[in-house]
């Protein structure tokens, strides 16, 4: 069984692959906590998408990935809101509209760009095959994106719940909705390496959902995200190292695993509806009995 347990990590790329997955796995599941509330689940999509020409003219340029992934990030939600405010296509229509086609635009880019690497493991990730310096930039931007989300966490939290009360005491929503979208774009840089554009949105989702489902306080879902994106992140790799599986892929799919299992089981899933309901409907006939007995 020890063997079983620490074979994986003996191999220098399987340590680099879980540093990176663990970090990635945190700041996506802490940023999917705010996103679930405000409603963004959709915008997290379409931004996580419409990094992808960002970072290819990024990689032409030479500049780092995040640079361009923030840029498009912002362009995208800039025209995201024109498209809304200047035609009668709704916001759903014009967010599928605009990173379909930011999307598209980046797979052009990196079918038209030299390269001396496979620009390919942008779309798919590439997480076994990341470098100390790719390890260092996840790390780096790992750190700014928490050290933002710890700092202005009551803040980020009162804009999710009540953007109008927050605008009243001094705050300004633009501005911090402004922030969790320049966050967005630095996190799916950081997930990139990890998974890849197609399955960062669901890093971003999926662990926010799940915490959803298990708990009422906001508080106790910062806690129950991360530790159970973090334990998905480790088993994946073990599944992906010992099945012989996209390392990537396993990490989401354990994360649908979870999912699903508090879905059906949880306090706020199938079975805990299920419950609710039943308890609504005894205490209906309960009160019925009483109030047609004689008294």
């Amino acid at each position: 069984m020890t063997s079983l347990l620490t074979e994986p990590f003996g191999y220098e790329f399987m340590v680099r692959a879980l540093a990176t997955s663990l970090v990635a796995s945190v700041v996506c599941a802490l940023l999917s906590c705010w996103l679930v509330l405000v409603g963004w689940s959709l915008m997290g999509d379409a931004v996580s998408h419409a990094v992808l020409p960002g970072v290819v003219l990024a990689y032409i340029v030479g500049v780092p990935f995040a640079v361009g992934a923030v840029l498009f990030g912002f362009l995208a939600v800039g025209l995201i809101g024109v498209v809304r405010d200047t035609s009668r296509v709704k916001e759903d229509a014009a967010i599928g509209i605009v990173f379909t086609t930011m999307f598209a635009l980046g797979l052009v880019l990196i079918s038209v760009t030299p390269s001396h690497t496979d620009l390919n493991h942008i779309i798919f990730g590439n997480l076994l095959g990341v470098s100390r310096g790719d390890v260092l930039q996840v790390a780096l931007l790992g750190a700014v994106v928490l050290t933002v989300l710890l700092v202005k966490r009551r803040d980020f939290t009162l804009y999710a719940f009540d953007p109008v009360h927050a605008h009243a005491i001094g705050l300004n929503p633009r501005l911090l909705g402004a922030t969790l979208l320049a966050l967005l774009a630095l996190t799916s840089v950081v997930a990139l390496q990890a998974v890849g554009v197609i399955l960062v949105v669901a890093m971003l989702i999926i662990p926010g959902a799940t915490a959803y489902l298990i708990t009422n306080k906001f508080g106790v879902m910062l806690l129950i995200a991360p530790a159970m994106s973090a334990a998905c992140a480790v088993v994946g790799l073990y599944c992906s190292y010992y099945l012989d599986t996209a390392s990537g892929g396993m990490i989401v799919l354990a994360q649908g695993t979870v999912f699903a299992a508090v879905w059906l089981l949880g306090p706020h899933g199938v079975r805990g509806g299920r419950r609710r309901g039943r308890g609504y409907s005894s205490t209906c006939t309960k009160t019925e009995s009483v109030a047609a007995s004689p008294s």
